[in-house]
């Protein structure tokens, strides 16, 4: 599925989503991002998109948020997903995730860390964190850290 954007910078920015996701709720948080198709060990599944600050204009915003999606690219980019309405925003954290990412230039990629079966909602470990400790953990999973 692919999709144009606007951002306050007016710069339009294409998103290509390689696998077909699905946004609905989650027994994790809120809303949480699913596969609709089986995904191979380390397939490429998308991109984290939204508007491009500054990182320090990104820690200023992740300090007046209980949900964060802002993902850091270096020490003078990040990525803003608040405003986004599909896509990596809805991937919530777990202690056992089942995709990493990688910052590749000023790209937010995400990967498969194992084989996952098509409805599965994607994970990723989002430690550490902009909450430094002090948001409990919802994941649930036997390897939990209890905080992020």
């Amino acid at each position: 599925m692919t999709k144009e954007s606007t951002h306050k910078n007016k710069r339009a920015v294409r998103r290509q989503w390689p696998v077909p996701m699905i946004v609905k709720p989650s027994h994790i948080e809120g809303r949480g991002l699913f596969t609709k198709v089986p995904l191979r060990k380390r397939q490429k599944i998308g991109e984290f998109v939204g508007e491009r600050i500054t990182q320090r204009e990104g820690r200023r915003r992740a300090e007046k948020q209980q949900w964060i999606a802002i993902v850091e690219i270096n020490h003078i980019l990040a990525i803003d997903a608040a405003k986004e309405t599909s896509g990596f925003r809805f991937i919530n954290h777990s202690c056992s995730p089942n995709t990493f990412m990688r910052i590749i230039g000023e790209h937010a990629e995400f990967y498969a860390l194992h084989p996952i079966e098509a409805g599965t909602e994607l994970t990723v470990d989002c430690y550490p964190s902009h909450h430094n400790g002090t948001l409990p953990c919802k994941c649930l999973s036997a390897e939990c850290r209890g905080n992020l």
